[in-house]
């Protein structure tokens, strides 16, 4: 081994989950444990964690319901987004020293097929964006937006959660884009005066501050064509009711009812769809990676020339990964919410 190559460590940390939460998931429902580091068999490599993601969908993953993806296992290291450095390689197409995209999260070192990494540019980027801005995140904003719901110019949208990783961006995308008017609901004043003065947002509310329906009212006095949807619950309802002719709704998460232990009740109002001619669709990012080039060369070239901004909330250290993810889901995060592991 030389001295430019990479000691590979003898243990590492990672989370486990131990049992399934009900309500909000507990501490004790997870473990921190440390356990050997493997080195990268035929075809594998070696991955050092530099960044990790958490999601508000990987709540939906410690449930054993059916659902799009398969639950976390007991016992065994959860999985989530994460971007990293090669420090052991044992496949052609991947060097030691190359930075990497993976879904090997919630963990210090992670050993896979290289054929699951991609190839980041640390140069072209920070290493954190491939998790948010640049990456699942904003790919849900701009196919949600651009194709689920047939976005065009002229349209105004509402969008919760609009202080989020996805929701930031969606108002953004289509401020860029040519709405006539985009309105957000976040979780705090602090929120609602970035949404104003930074992402340019026309108008937004603190949802905590009054009722939905009365706070869309006054933000939206001549109804939405648009909604995306982060939320669920009341922002759902409130939105049909202000939606315009051949309005258009997207789902895209209900991070409101996630720890709900009963069914969360559907909006009272679906009958106005008929009125409206409106349709309500629900979506999955996974289904519109045909995108991803095309959005990585749209989205990257506003970013670089800052005409879309983004924020994160950074946590250090992977034993801080489970408060970073029950944070987002009390809604402690401004944008995306990532761990910082190393440099």
């Amino acid at each position: 081994m030389s001295a430019d190559t990479p000691q590979i460590p003898a243990t590492g940390r990672e989370w486990v989950l131990l049992s399934r939460p009900v309500g909000w998931p507990k501490p004790e429902d997870f473990e921190l444990r440390e356990v050997p580091v493997t080195e990268p068999g035929a075809g594998q490599v070696l991955v050092k964690n530099l960044y990790v993601s958490v999601d508000p969908y990987m709540r939906g993953r410690m449930s054993a319901a059916k659902s799009y993806v398969a639950p976390y296992e007991l016992g065994k290291a959860m999985q989530g987004g994460a971007v990293g450095v090669v420090i052991a390689s044992n496949d052609e197409g991947v060097a030691v020293g190359d930075h990497v995209l993976h879904f090997f999260g919630w963990r210090e070192y992670a050993t896979f097929d290289a054929k699951q990494a991609v190839k980041v540019d640390p140069e072209a980027a920070p290493l954190s964006t491939y998790l948010g801005v640049l990456g699942m995140t904003g790919l849900t904003a701009y196919a949600g937006l651009l194709r689920t719901l047939s976005f065009k110019e002229g349209d105004s949208v509402f969008v919760s959660g609009a202080a989020g990783a996805v929701g930031g961006q969606v108002g953004q995308i289509a401020k860029l884009k040519g709405a006539s008017r985009v309105i957000g609901s976040a979780g705090s004043d602090e929120k609602v005066k970035l949404l104003l003065e930074e992402y340019g947002f026309d108008a937004a509310f603190n949802y905590k501050s009054g009722d939905v329906h009365t706070l869309l009212k006054e933000a939206a006095p001549d109804g939405v064509d648009i909604y995306f949807d982060n939320v669920g619950g009341d922002h759902l309802e409130a939105a049909i009711a202000r939606l315009n002719r051949d309005g258009r709704i997207a789902i895209c998460g209900a991070i409101s009812v996630y720890n709900n232990t009963e069914p969360a009740p559907g909006p009272r109002n679906l009958s106005r769809l008929i009125q409206t001619r409106g349709r309500i669709e629900g979506f999955l990012v996974g289904d519109h990676y045909d995108l991803q080039p095309q959005f990585v060369q749209e989205v990257g070239a506003w970013v670089r020339s800052g005409e879309l901004k983004y924020r994160e909330t950074v946590v250090e250290g992977i034993e801080n990964n489970l408060e970073a993810f029950l944070g987002q889901l009390r809604g402690d995060n401004t944008g995306k919410m990532v761990v910082k592991l190393g440099e």
